[in-house]
């Protein structure tokens, strides 16, 4: 069964930098594209960049040159560097990978970004 760990979340101030982890186990047949997403307190879950296993980005415009996503395939770990931080950025932070047929979601990292 895959199972997910995230971690990096927290409290910091606007500007500074977080990185966020998420270590992926119990694939049978390997892991696919990974990603992060977001959801702040009323909105939707939204996609904040995903990466596949040949190392193709894709971010949503607002976090471009500002967030960077990668992946160790050894390790089975994606990562978001997030810098800059903006209130805006504030959510809870969700991992997604694609493995042995189906999508699986992280529990969620909470990111708060305020002064």
């Amino acid at each position: 069964q895959v199972q997910l760990v995230e971690s990096g979340g927290g409290l910091v101030q606007p500007g500074v930098s977080l990185s966020l982890s998420c270590a992926a186990s119990g694939s049978i047949f390997g892991f696919g594209a990974m990603g992060w997403y977001r959801q702040a307190p009323g909105k939707q879950r939204e996609l904040v960049a995903t990466i596949t296993r040949g190392d193709n980005t894709n971010y949503r415009d607002s976090v471009k040159g500002r967030f960077t996503i990668s992946r160790d395939n050894a390790k089975n770990t994606v990562y978001l560097q997030m810098n800059s931080l903006k209130p805006e950025d504030t959510a809870d932070y969700y991992c997604y990978v694609n493995a042995d047929g189906r999508g699986y979601w992280g529990k969620g990292t909470l990111v708060t970004v305020s002064s």
